[in-house]
């Protein structure tokens, strides 16, 4: 019995020493792209690897843009449709994920997230879309990573230059022209929000966008000169 107790706690031991090594791997990497611009995300590589298989030459749409030169517009559309809490919170807005829960609950199903702009980038930068508890623990504790070593506008800045909005169409710059053949900091306020709205299922909406998302876009618009971002 003692060796029993032994070997689990040998193995114990071995599983927490593995846990810490890839919690310091990831905040090293935070650390790192603090003042340091990420070249690529796990997503990206996921959706390169994908395209891949159908094109081996095929490349992603990606270029990255400074804070200041994109447009206030998709800044405040971003956070009116993403995360209105975004200059309040920590990381989580506990109010938005269990409004969330309710909504899901009254409809039976899982359809609302409650996800902020500082989880969406650390599942972004590390992980993948897969749903899991697992996954959802990792991202939780980079959260906190992110939000306890980087000011907000730092946080904006990555978010809006990686997340995913279109196929192998990421960050501002790329969905400015793929859509609107314009720089991201030309969008205007009809065009900011249309990319707003197109965030939580951009492969998706990026073939059709009928009158319920305009119709959203149009909600976001209204909301947009609320939206507290940080400055430039």
């Amino acid at each position: 019995m003692k060796r029993a107790f032994r070997f689990l706690g040998r193995i114990l031991a071995v599983l927490l020493l593995a846990f810490v090594l890839v919690q310091a791997w990831f905040f090293a990497h935070v650390l790192w792209w603090e003042h340091n611009n990420p070249t690529s995300t796990r997503f990206m590589r996921l959706q390169l690897a994908e395209l891949r298989e159908r094109d081996p030459q095929a490349q992603l749409r990606h270029e990255w843009v400074p804070y200041e030169r994109i447009s206030v517009h998709l800044k405040r559309a971003v956070v009116a449709a993403e995360d209105d809490r975004f200059m309040q919170h920590q990381g989580f807005d506990w109010h938005g994920i269990q409004h969330a829960i309710e909504r899901n609950r009254a409809r039976g199903t899982r359809t609302a997230g409650g996800s902020t702009i500082s989880q969406q980038l650390a599942k972004n930068l590390f992980l993948s879309p897969k749903r899991s508890y697992l996954r959802k623990g990792q991202e939780a504790i980079i959260t906190v990573m992110i939000e306890q070593t980087w000011d907000k506008r730092r946080i904006l800045e990555v978010y809006l230059n990686v997340v995913e909005w279109g196929e192998g169409v990421f960050g501002a710059e790329a969905a400015a022209q793929h859509y609107f053949r314009v720089s991201a900091d030309r969008l205007g306020p009809g065009e900011a929000s249309r990319l707003a709205v197109k965030l939580p299922n951009p492969r998706r909406y990026e073939r059709e966008f009928g009158p319920r998302m305009t119709s959203h876009a149009e909600r976001v618009r209204q909301r947009m000169r609320a939206s507290r971002i940080p400055a430039d």
